[in-house]
């Protein structure tokens, strides 16, 4: 039986929203915010078999939010392009004035307290010109090599205590990972906010700085991605 345009329409749309409905899809999302991977890479990243992560990346590519590339015998995938990134962002948005669950989960991720207002990436680009600010990136260091902020500190969280003793008591820190569902800036600026040091996290991330045409540096190694 045929269906009318409206519910054609709809059907479509609606592959977008199955495609964002699973934790480990959005975990996918997140590592090709990062740059472009093959399956191996983005399966030991994520966690995943590799069967199933094939199978997560087929259907994220159904909903035009991921495109392919064949490498030889790999095959390489990125996000189509920056409309992803807003969408995984809106969701953020969205999670985060309507669920409460949201809410008590970055409050503990913050030590109970209300974390302060992130950073803009206009913001930080001033400080930056000017010379006052002291920016950490918080991710693996094969994402750091791949692409990060001009002049960042890479340190991941459990190499934050050997960085604390180099950072002048008055410094102002602004951290950032991976975007909009990485926690590990809000876990690093806790942190630093607890031994007494003025830390922010960076509104959005490595992607969402890079999409708005602000520099970004790579160092890349061998077999990093």
């Amino acid at each position: 039986m045929s269906i009318g345009p409206k519910t054609a329409l709809l059907e479509e749309y609606a592959l977008v929203g199955q495609a964002l409905s699973s934790p480990a899809r959005l975990a996918l999302l997140e590592q090709l915010a990062q740059g472009e991977r093959g399956v191996e890479g983005l399966a030991d990243k994520t966690g995943l078999t590799l069967a199933n992560c094939s199978q997560h990346l087929q259907q994220l590519r159904r909903a035009g939010l991921v495109t392919s590339r064949r490498a030889g015998k790999a095959v390489i995938y990125r996000l189509t392009d920056t409309k992803t990134l807003e969408l995984m962002d809106l969701l953020r948005v969205l999670a985060e004035r309507n669920l409460d669950q949201v809410a008590q989960i970055l409050r503990g991720l913050s030590g109970g307290a209300d974390a302060p207002e992130p950073v803009s990436r206009v913001d930080l680009a001033a400080r930056m010109a000017d010379g006052a600010v002291t920016i950490l990136d918080v991710r693996p260091a094969d994402e750091f090599a791949a692409g990060h902020i001009p002049g960042a500190l890479n340190r991941t969280l459990t190499e934050l205590g050997a960085l604390l003793p180099d950072l002048a008591p008055d410094a102002e820190i602004v951290a950032y990972c991976r975007g909009p569902y990485c926690i590990y800036a809000h876990q690093a600026v806790a942190a630093l906010r607890q031994r007494g040091f003025n830390a922010r996290r960076l509104e959005g991330g490595l992607p969402e700085w890079r999409a708005d045409g602000f520099a970004v540096v790579s160092n890349p190694q061998p077999g990093c991605c």
